[in-house]
């Protein structure tokens, strides 16, 4: 069936005529001399930063997102498949295990409010079934109601959900999310209402909320978790809010980390890092709100700052807002031998409003996670021992006449639309095999 969702940004652009000519002339000449096949370099990634040619460049890559990495970053791509076990210290005792699975962003769409314990029914136990699930949302919700859903030059849409939205979002048949991540650049969109709406209606669900704090002595601690005996802690952040403001007083409500300005204040993670180690913790969980939009590799700056809170400490780093899917990294730190760092750089959008393949295209993570000795060696060890990426799809149907919206995975989604429509060369099955590419198997940057 044809989407009833715009295919990109593009189609939601409210600007003056003038500017869209404008737009369009810059965007003709970008694919005339290809000056966009890579990141631009001096881009800005927070809307408050954002120069107008910075603008008609998010508009482009929305339409035609950059598929190259930036020209002096080295990539070399393993041979293992992000399916399987990880190598640990010959002679490790397993004593306690645990099973996490994350996603990416959770983004309000129409037919949402009709997908209630049918969006996640065939992808449920991926997420559901494990100890500890967890994934952004990207979406506060609100009481009140917002303008339209679309973009122009001066502000960014408003991202809110309705209660029967969040009520699809928020789990399947009775299992919720253990902990959603609540600092994004949307978080203030619907004001202290939607900041204290959602973290109300999450703490009555018994979801933990990440990013967000409720007193200034919360913003440097991170989030603990324990379960099946291992004790997990959370520290997070979001690169801006997109020039939203602060109510005043409430400066400390939100982790914000500049992590794209030439200036970067890690500081407050590294506080968060602390603490969660002082708390005896035995693995660490990074949740970033952070990267470019629309492009498939992460920024050299990026990497640099996920190796350095790998070398602090980090075990596992989950990132969001890049709304397409970037590849999933091994990192060894250096004098730590049997430690791997895994990183997921963006997990997509597990939920779009939009509906071109590189924007309903996302993966689910799935980890485990072991604790006990090695012989030889004093006091218990934590590693990762397994790492599970499945890509999956964003579909849309209909039920009792009214549009309803499904996740499903990649492979079997694909394999019984060929059986039923027999359009082996359909454009959009490709196309998510090609990009579904990228995450497929672990990179080192350098």
């Amino acid at each position: 069936m044809k989407s009833r969702l715009p295919s990109t940004p593009m189609e939601a652009l409210a600007i003056s005529g003038g500017l869209r000519f404008a737009v369009n002339t810059v965007h003709f000449f970008a694919d005339l001399f290809g000056f966009w096949k890579h990141p631009r370099v001096v881009a800005a990634a927070d809307f408050e930063d954002m120069t107008l040619l910075d603008k008609m460049y998010w508009a482009y890559k929305s339409k035609k997102p950059v598929s190259l990495p930036e020209k002096q970053m080295k990539i070399c791509s393993m041979s293992q498949p992000v399916n399987g076990p990880l190598p640990i210290p010959a002679g490790f005792i397993k004593q306690h295990s645990l099973t996490l699975s994350a996603v990416g962003d959770l983004i309000k769409l129409d037919g949402l409010e009709n997908s209630t314990d049918i969006l996640y029914e065939k992808v449920a136990p991926l997420i559901f079934d494990a100890d500890i699930s967890t994934a952004n949302l990207e979406s506060q919700l609100s009481t009140k109601e917002a303008g339209a859903y679309t973009f122009n030059e001066k502000e960014t849409p408003p991202l809110y959900l309705t209660k029967p939205q969040y009520e699809a979002l928020k789990g399947h048949k009775g299992k919720r999310y253990t902990l959603l991540h609540t600092a994004c650049n949307h978080t203030f969109d619907m004001g202290r209402e939607g900041f204290e709406t959602t973290l109300s209606q999450l703490e009555l669900d018994g979801i933990m909320d990440l990013g967000t704090n409720r007193t200034p002595e919360d913003r440097q601690k991170g989030r603990i978790l324990e379960k099946n005996g291992i004790k997990i802690g959370f520290v997070s952040a979001t690169f801006g809010l997109s020039g939203k403001p602060i109510p005043e007083g409430m400066e400390y409500a939100v982790n914000v980390v500049k992590f794209h300005r030439e200036e970067k204040d890690i500081s407050l993670l590294n506080e968060q890092v602390a603490y969660c180690k002082g708390q005896g913790c035995d693995l660490l969980i990074a949740s970033l709100h952070w990267g470019y939009e629309y492009e498939f590799f992460p920024r050299a700056h990026q990497v640099q700052i996920a190796h350095e809170l790998a070398d602090k400490g980090v075990d596992l780093i989950i990132s969001h807002h890049a709304h397409v899917i970037q590849p999933v990294e091994c990192y060894k730190p250096a004098g730590k031998p049997g430690r791997n760092v895994v990183i997921a750089y963006s997990l997509g959008n597990l939920t779009s409003s939009f509906s071109a393949p590189h924007l309903v295209l996302s993966g689910i993570l799935g980890v485990k996670i072991a604790k006990g000795t090695v012989e030889g060696e004093a006091g218990e060890k934590t590693f990762i021992e397994d790492v599970r990426l499945t890509p999956v799809v964003q579909t849309e149907d209909e039920k009792d006449g009214k549009s309803v919206v499904r996740l499903e995975i990649m492979k079997d989604y694909m394999m019984n639309r060929r059986k039923e429509t027999g359009e082996s060369q359909n454009r959009y099955f490709p196309e998510i095999e090609r990009l579904s590419g990228v995450m497929g198997y672990y990179h080192v940057f350098e």
